[in-house]
């Protein structure tokens, strides 16, 4: 079976979001955060420690 990535990432983002019940500003701030790191200079290191 094969499962899209995004599904998979929202699947287990929700479940965690669900059991873990964090304020919604950090979770907006990781996923803000996460998003503009990805654009910087900072993301070739960051690719191979999420692989």
């Amino acid at each position: 079976m094969h499962v899209p990535l995004w599904l998979a990432l929202l699947a287990v983002g929700a479940l965690g979001v669900r059991l873990a019940r964090p304020p919604w500003w950090l979770v907006v701030v990781l996923l803000l955060g996460g998003y503009l790191a990805a654009g910087t200079f900072l993301a070739p290191a960051i690719d191979p420690a999420l692989k």
